[in-house]
């Protein structure tokens, strides 16, 4: 190999790695990411359009595009999408119309937010400021928020988990709450393992929608997740059961409890590690019910994808958030 050859050659590798390396450091953390999110958020908000309901249906959207295949993942730092009716008006014959002009024309609803002419469904600022328009329109308190996303979705339970995430984001100031927590505290005695899709009897022929993770009876429990407390009461299934809703779209279920907590209810907004009650046997029977099986925890997750919610197997995570705890000393 000549030298002006193997030079060329040395230049192009170093290119190579040079530009392999600059692609590695320009990944985003997640921090970062979560960041820019909130950055778009404030920038949209106004004192009567507080950020935190923007977060929520942004965040509602990402949720249900992670779960349904039938829905495009949206590639930017916002995840809210609209449908080519909304956006360019459903008498437009052009559905990728991006002129803010005929829009307006056909009664679209796409809003060309930075100035450029276009009201674009692939820029972010055009995504909120289309958004923002949508919840405008209606009023500005908790009720004419709620009637925005009503007459936007068609659906109450999208309602609701939109409503609720806007609510622990308001509490927690913050969009950064990845953290989990075991349900059961790691210095005690406990077992667990894959009980998903085992058979259960009573009650008619039916499967098993979660882990079973058992303990002494009194054992307190901890909530998995940040999240709002939306049951707490009896069913004859779950006995004594609390459930708790994240930001997720996804349903946290603890049954057969001993008994509560007394310090938290229904309505209140907790974070990981907040104990709920304590390992019991009740359920199985009217209420009151109690001792027909060995103490231990049934632990569900249910997940919303706009449409239905649906039981998936909560092992993999519960091993993941017990590794997880260890590591942080808790």
């Amino acid at each position: 190999m000549n030298r002006w050859l193997r030079l060329t050659t040395l230049s192009a590798c170093f290119l190579l790695l040079s530009s392999g390396a600059y692609a590695n450091e320009q990944q985003p953390t997640r921090e970062q990411v979560l960041e820019k999110r909130m950055a778009y958020y404030i920038n949209y908000s106004s004192d009567i359009l507080p950020w935190y309901y923007l977060a929520a249906i942004d965040q509602y959207e990402r949720n249900i595009q992670e779960v349904r295949r039938d829905l495009p993942k949206r590639d930017g730092i916002v995840a809210m999408q609209f449908s080519d009716d909304y956006w360019v008006g459903p008498l437009n014959p052009q559905r990728d119309d991006n002129y803010s002009l005929s829009i307006a024309f056909f009664n679209g609803n796409g809003v060309d937010a930075n100035g450029d002419g276009l009201a674009d469904r692939k820029n972010d600022d055009d995504v909120m400021g289309t958004l923002v328009e949508l919840l405008n329109v209606q009023g500005h308190s908790e009720k004419d928020f709620k009637k925005a996303v009503k007459n936007y979705y068609q659906n109450d339970l999208a309602v609701n988990q939109i409503l609720t995430t806007a609510k622990i984001y308001q509490h927690f100031e913050t969009i950064n709450l990845d953290q989990h927590a075991f349900p059961l505290p790691l210095r005690q005695d406990y077992s667990y393992r894959s009980t998903w899709g085992d058979r259960r009897g009573w009650g008619g022929r039916r499967i098993h929608e979660g882990t079973d993770l058992f303990a002494s009876y009194g054992m307190p429990v901890k909530s998995t997740t940040y999240g709002m407390i939306e049951t707490m009461g009896w069913n004859e299934y779950g006995g004594w059961r609390v459930g708790i809703r994240d930001v997720n779209n996804t349903y946290h279920y603890y049954a057969h409890l001993s008994s509560f907590n007394k310090k938290v209810k229904q309505g209140d907004i907790i974070e990981p590690g907040t104990i709920i009650g304590y390992v019991g046997s009740s359920g199985y029977g009217k209420k009151w019910t109690s001792g027909r099986f060995p103490p231990h925890l049934h632990y569900g997750m249910y997940k919303f994808n706009g449409r239905t919610e649906w039981a998936y197997d909560p092992f993999p995570a519960l091993r993941r958030w017990e590794q997880e705890e260890r590591k942080r000393g808790s």
